[in-house]
């Protein structure tokens, strides 16, 4: 009997674990890093990718852990955050805290250890998140503006991990990731809008699910596919595409404008959660295929 309560506990101490770092949200940030990483590098060095992995990790679950202990209230009212760890109580905020600082410092160091310009945007990533983003979310819908910043660093911090500086190449990297945001978490607020609601939150450009919303949507949708494809035209340095991936990155984007068009005349939740999804798509592909074509160019 003993034995099965200190398994469940362990168990139940490494879901709360995963769940406070929010582990899937946290590894799709370490994918757009290593991905920024593979662009950069000139050769691929292994232990560099795993310090990235392990040191952007740390930072993504430390801001996540400070952010449910500031909104620990509000996770409490809505239904898809309140069995979280610490507004169900089967985490004290202490212990939060202790688990969010030490992942904090621990990833700085790690990424310090690659070089220092790495964690110098990790820790403006995190200050960003925590202090100014976190608070803004009950305050204005203008929050999405500011929390597009720490967002947009992970791609572009694999490229400076693997070059130790920040030029036009992760500019433009930050570029494309910022604007992907927009219509991502907009979707994203459309969908969820009710269960926001209750805590206070309002994403929404303009606070609601109108027209309005739904025209930025379509605009920051198109503006994204853009700045895709800039790499194509040769200007951004070593960060180059080629005509043929270029075709299929605007495919792409043009099934992400669709669904974000069809959000415009719909406006529906089924049609919000249908562009959240085909931007988490967009944005894992898009990567996928920047890094393949230009293994392939080096192959070639």
């Amino acid at each position: 009997m003993e034995n099965t309560r200190v398994h469940t506990s362990s168990v139940s101490l490494i879901s709360d674990l995963k769940e406070i770092t929010k582990v899937r949200l946290a590894v799709s940030v370490v994918f757009s890093s290593v991905a920024g990483y593979f662009l950069g590098a000139e050769s691929i060095d292994l232990l560099t990718v795993i310090m990235l992995a392990i040191g952007g990790y740390c930072l993504v679950g430390a801001s996540n852990a400070y952010n449910q202990i500031i909104e620990k209230d509000l996770d409490l009212l809505m239904d898809r955050t309140r069995n979280r760890p610490v507004p169900s109580g089967r985490m004290s905020v202490n212990t939060a805290f202790f688990i969010a600082s030490f992942l904090t410092i621990l990833g700085l160091v790690i990424l310090y250890m690659i070089n220092p310009r790495t964690a110098m945007f990790g820790a403006i990533s995190i200050f960003i998140y925590v202090s100014v983003y976190t608070p803004l979310k009950t305050k204005t819908p203008l929050s999405v503006f500011v929390g597009a910043i720490p967002g947009a660093i992970p791609f572009m911090l694999g490229w400076v991990a693997a070059t130790g500086n920040f030029g036009i190449e992760p500019g433009t990297l930050f570029m494309i990731q910022f604007f992907w945001q927009f219509p991502h978490f907009w979707a994203l607020g459309w969908w969820l809008y009710d269960d926001y609601a209750k805590g206070g939150f309002f994403m929404l450009p303009t606070g609601k699910k109108d027209k309005g919303t739904a025209i930025q949507i379509v605009l920051y949708t198109v503006w994204t596919l853009l700045v895709s494809l800039i790499p194509v035209f040769g200007v951004t340095g070593k960060l180059f595409i080629t005509p043929y991936s270029a075709v299929i990155v605007l495919a792409l984007g043009l099934g992400m404008l669709y669904y974000a068009i069809k959000l415009y005349r719909d406006r529906d939740a089924k049609a919000a959660k249908k562009l959240m999804l085909a931007s988490v798509s967009y944005i894992t592909l898009l990567q996928i295929i920047y890094v393949l074509d230009k293994l392939i160019r080096t192959w070639i």
